[in-house]
This record gives C-alpha cells, structure tokens and sequence, in this order.
C-alpha cells in the first residue's frame, strides 16, 4: 500500500473510510502474504500482554514480538485486509480486526490467525475492539458499526450506540473500574457503565472528530484528535477542560506510563509527554515525522512506536 500525501493519507491512517479495493468476497479466505518487509510496512495498532507484542496493519500483516520489539516473526492469518485494531486477553488469546468488516483470533500467542468474522458487503471497516474476558467483546468501526460476541467471537450481533448515530466509532476504551468510552467523529464521544449493553453521548469540548480517548489511574479521562485537540476530564466525560498542546498536528494514541505520566502520539512525529493532572504537555517531534497512530511500553524506559514506516524504539525522557 503505497502512502498518500495531505488528507488522503490522514484518511488512510485513521481509517475513516472502506478500503478502495473490493473486499474479498464472504465465503473466500486468502492468507496473508508473508513479506520480509513487514516490520517496515503500515501499522496501525498494537497490543502488549505478558511478554508478547503483536503488531496488525495493511495487508493482513500481524507481527509478533518476544524480546520488546527487537525481533519480529510475521503471523499466518486467513485474510488480506487492513488491519486496524487488536487486543490480547492473554499471552495466547486474541482477537483483530478491520477492513471488510473482518474479525480473526487467535488461540496460539499470535502464531496463526482464523478468520471468525468477515462481511464486505456491508462496505463498512471495524476500526477497534475490546474485550471484557474470554468470552465478552465489543467491535467498533465505520458509520456507527457495534458488533458484540457473547462466545468468544464465534458469532457476533449487530448493535447500535445512540439512536440512529452512524458517525464512525474510531476507539474504544476501558477505564480500571469498567465504564467503557467511545471516541467518535464530529466531537462525538459515548460512555457505557452497562459494559457496552447501553449507551450514553457525552458533552462535547469539540466538533472536530476525536480518535482515542485514555482512561487514567487517577479517575480522569483524556480525549484527543483533529488538529492537536487534547481535552480532560475530572468527572467521566460531563466537563472537559483544554489542554494547550502547542501542535495542529492530529493526535491519534496515548498510554499512560505510571507514576502519573501519559504520552500522546500523532501525525508527523508528533508526541506530548505529560504529567499530573495533564495541566501542561511538553511537545517532541520526531525528526523522520512519520506518523504514529499506536503506541506499547513493552519494557521498561522504552515506547515502540507504530504507524507509518512500520515499528521504532525510542526510550522514554526522564
């Protein structure tokens, strides 16, 4: 997949819109190519669970880690599309998904993939998902798309958030208490405290899209996107208050780090370190400012780094 310039390749990252290329028909399974280059290939979310990194983006590409990040072994999977989100429920359990509306597990630590899900014609992406435990999960993606499994992804059951919302569902998050959070386009954001049963639209700081939120130890929430807008929350998303950022650059994924730090990634190269109750961030750009859209500590003083370019290691400041 060749990289786009301006607002096509933003679109392309954040994917906001259905792969050009036709989905692969519903009862046909391609495997994934297995290409040496992978590592440097588009990479869009990454999960960290005792020990393992897996890695997912274009093509079909699921890269697995033992070592933090320094060597990589590309996974076998039953599908080509774009991956755009991952979780891990264990060092051996997991699930991705993505273009085509394509859901594939995993029993084996990320070795191999099978395709549990898959639905072009309905001509909408998933975009992330969560699970709650082994059997419990949520899939969120385009034009309001709520996917749910009871069964640990063996089937699952088209829902809806709020109404007839069909702005696309970029992120999913879960705060330590359970209360899960969707961050969506045009300022849209939405809290669950029925574990995803129901759904509630938030207030919102801002009208421009938001593509993650961070759910942080002390009880606060963070919510970012469009054009360097990075907003906190004291009380669960009812009040948000600006936090200055010094970058137009759209913000795509944050982590928080212990100890009261948090790290917010995005477009260019752009990261924010922040502190505390996330008063003030200090700005780094990467000088190859390639895009970052996901973000792991797979060990100690160190951040891999995904999204444009593939995978970089870079250690955290002191």
């Amino acid at each position: 997949m060749s990289v786009t310039p301006g607002g096509a390749w933003l679109a392309l990252v954040l994917c906001l819109i259905p792969a050009a290329a036709a989905g692969q028909p519903g009862g046909a399974i391609e495997r994934a190519t297995q290409a040496p280059l992978a590592v440097s290939s588009l990479l869009l979310d990454a999960a960290v669970q005792d020990g393992l990194v897996v890695a997912v983006g274009e093509g079909g590409h699921i890269l697995i880690s033992t070592d933090s990040g320094r060597s990589w072994r590309q996974a076998d999977l039953e599908t080509r599309a774009l991956l755009t989100g991952v979780v891990m429920h264990d060092a051996r359990l997991g699930w991705a998904v993505g273009h085509d509306e394509v859901v594939v597990r995993t029993r084996d630590g990320g070795l191999t993939w099978q395709r549990v899900h898959n639905a072009p014609e309905h001509e909408r992406p998933l975009l992330d998902v969560w699970f709650a435990d082994a059997q419990t999960g949520l899939a969120v993606g385009a034009y309001g798309g709520l996917l749910a499994t009871s069964d640990g992804g063996d089937t699952w059951t088209p829902s809806t958030v709020h109404g007839e919302d069909d702005f696309h569902l970029n992120q999913i998050a879960a705060a330590a208490d359970g209360t899960l959070f969707l961050a969506g386009e045009a300022g849209h954001l939405y809290r669950s405290d029925t574990r995803g049963a129901t759904w509630n639209p938030l207030p919102s700081p801002y009208e421009g899209s938001f593509f993650g939120l961070l759910p942080r130890p002390d009880g606060s929430l963070l919510a970012f996107g469009l054009r360097g807008h990075l907003f906190r929350s004291a009380d669960g998303g009812r009040a948000w208050t600006p936090i200055a950022t010094g970058t137009e650059e759209t913000l795509t994924c944050a982590l928080d780090l212990g100890s009261g730090r948090f790290v917010v990634g995005g477009m260019a190269g752009t990261l924010l370190w922040g502190e505390g109750e996330g008063a003030a961030v200090r700005k780094q750009e990467l000088p190859d400012r390639k895009a970052i859209v996901s973000l792991v500590q797979a060990s100690p003083g160190a951040l891999l780094l995904f999204g444009e370019g593939g995978v970089r290691r870079i250690d955290i400041p002191r």
